[in-house]
């Protein structure tokens, strides 16, 4: 592999090596992706403050994370079809997120089962859950994550409707992959990607066979998962979830200060400030932007995590400085699996782990815990 010095490096390799439908679905963000935009530029924005003449000798990233240890505030975010941006990728990241010691979570909409990641995973991994109108299903995945023993459920509550993907509706985007004559001439130009998918023999979501009815010609599963979010929810559902689920609960989607406190209010153990990765509502505030709010409004009664444009140890540690307790990596562990497989997602958290040491370093930071507003540079 060519050598890799960031994250965006992993992203050229993927956007080479895998089909443009699923590279777009990975890159891509609703409607005119202002969100998507914002995400990374007010990231980027934010500046660290530099510090000299302090013992940053002992520096520590360890910390616990919703109950789970971790070996830096760092946790794989739930993303969808990472099974068809390399063969069994869930597994891949599950497994590079055990060598590292950070904590992974499996999607709802994953290409490997909660039951294949399981068998595969040293480490307790987590399950992030969608409200959908079959109340009885949504009640079966929780009792299979809970025979997983999976640590944490995360509940995503920002996604009652699509919002539409531009990129995923051009390209034609659909599970299975439809064999269109672009599509096809793309893929042709990706053999290796083709035949490690063929060997895999992995091309439906694995935690909804044999629950998804057949589809009529001309559409797909995903056709029908999308009619499948509930858009009648409310915070008496997550009552019902807590009846059901034993274990530490995670409310992923609020950007929002009443959110995050009827989230707590509702009984949650932990929030995750995120607008989808900008695939939801367009023109709404970037996660960094809602973050301050959020922290300030739950008031330390439970962990809070960072997802929206995460790319670099520097972004985590401005996510720590402005509240967060630890960040969620979804399009980079993404790119990382579509560049080399498990080698690339090792790479993306070797990256991040080192970007983050060598700035708390530069900041005076000793400890992930002592980030704060002292580490950000004011005018």
């Amino acid at each position: 592999m060519t050598v890799i010095t960031c994250t965006d490096d992993l992203r050229r390799l993927a956007r080479r090596r895998i089909p443009r439908a699923i590279f777009d679905y990975v890159d891509g963000g609703s409607y005119d992706e202002l969100t998507l935009t914002a995400n990374r530029r007010d990231l980027d924005a934010i500046r660290l403050r530099q510090r000299v003449m302090v013992d940053v000798s002992g520096r520590n990233m360890a910390c616990t994370i919703a109950g789970s240890s971790a070996a830096m505030p760092v946790v794989i975010a739930p993303t969808g079809l990472a099974g068809l941006v390399h063969a069994r990728g869930e597994v891949l990241a599950a497994q590079a997120a055990d060598a590292a010691g950070v904590p992974f979570c499996l999607s709802t909409v994953s290409i490997c089962s909660i039951e294949e990641v399981a068998a595969a995973a040293v480490r307790p991994f987590w399950f992030q859950l969608y409200l959908m109108k079959d109340r009885d299903f949504v009640a079966s995945l929780i009792a299979r994550a809970a025979a997983a023993q999976c640590a944490a459920l995360v509940v995503t509550v920002d996604l009652p409707v699509t919002g539409q993907r531009h990129r995923d509706l051009k390209n034609g985007l659909s599970v299975p992959p439809r064999l269109t004559l672009g599509n096809l001439l793309d893929m042709a130009t990706k053999p290796a990607w083709g035949l490690r998918l063929l060997a895999g023999r992995r091309f439906t979501f694995g935690n909804l066979d044999g629950h998804i009815p057949p589809q009529p010609r001309g559409t797909s599963m995903a056709h029908w998962i999308m009619g499948q979010f509930q858009p009648a929810i409310g915070w008496d559902d997550i009552a019902w979830i807590k009846s059901l689920w034993p274990g530490k609960l995670v409310i992923k989607g609020v950007t929002d200060p009443d959110d995050a406190r009827a989230a707590i209010d509702a009984g949650a153990d932990a929030i995750v400030v995120s607008n989808h990765g900008g695939r939801q509502l367009d023109s709404g505030p970037s996660s960094i932007a809602a973050l301050p709010g959020v922290v300030a409004a739950v008031k330390g009664r439970a962990d809070i995590l960072f997802d929206g444009g995460v790319r670099s140890g520097q972004d985590v540690l401005k996510a720590l400085a402005l509240g967060a307790s630890a960040t969620m990596v979804g399009r980079a562990f993404l790119y990382g699996l579509g560049a080399d497989g498990r080698r690339g997602v090792d790479a993306v958290l070797r990256v991040i782990r080192q970007e983050l040491d060598i700035s708390m370093a530069l900041t005076g930071t000793r400890d992930v815990a002592e980030a704060g507003a002292r580490t950000l540079f004011t005018d």
